[in-house]
């Protein structure tokens, strides 16, 4: 595991400090392609939000987006925000629904779609939602130039603990449009281009 500890080369993100982390242990498939480096890592805590929707099988809980706060921690300090991470339409893709990740220090931010999953028990808690490798599919510059998440061109989504859809509370009339915030935590992993 990842643990739940930042260097101090993250607190400096976006002066061209690297924390020269590595990556991961992850499922087969997870990887991220040859070329590619850790520059950031945060461990999230928050919700995986679900709406109940009729479909041609009935009534069921369809995945909503993510609402969730990134944290590092140094020994002996509180833990400092780093990231938020929500759904937000992604520009680059024509307004497409992407979940993003937006810098706390200063608001460049990342969307990505998930290129693969893994629900594998060798590394997957039970009832914990998958593990994800990440794609980034757009990203900006924060309105006074910053770049901090901008570089981004992967993230791996690991450790996670809860954020499974609710198994009832989707069956009756009354429940269509209903949304559940499941609870959940895990670590993201941000990569860029090798330097």
């Amino acid at each position: 595991m990842i643990g739940r500890a930042m260097t101090i080369g993250a607190l400096v993100l976006g002066v061209g400090v690297s924390t020269a982390a590595a990556q991961p242990s992850v499922p087969p498939g997870l990887e991220v392609p040859a070329g590619n480096e850790v520059y950031l890592q945060g461990y999230a805590a928050g919700t995986q939000n679900y709406i109940c929707l009729s479909g041609p099988a009935g009534k069921r809980w369809q995945f909503l987006g993510p609402q969730a706060t990134l944290f590092f921690t140094l020994q002996g300090t509180p833990p400092q925000q780093i990231t938020t991470h929500f759904l937000s339409a992604n520009p680059v893709e024509a307004g497409t629904a992407r979940p993003t990740w937006q810098h706390s220090f200063d608001s460049s931010r990342v969307w990505g779609r998930a290129l693969a999953s893994s629900t594998d028990p060798n590394y997957v808690q039970p009832g914990a939602i998958p593990w994800l490798l990440v794609q980034a599919t757009g990203t900006a510059l924060g309105p006074t130039g910053g770049s901090a998440l901008a570089e981004t061109t992967f993230i791996h989504r690991v450790n996670t603990s809860g954020g499974v859809a609710p198994s009832t509370g989707c069956t009756a009339p009354s429940h269509e449009g209903v949304v559940a915030l499941v609870p959940y935590t895990t670590d993201y992993v941000f990569y860029r281009a090798s330097r």
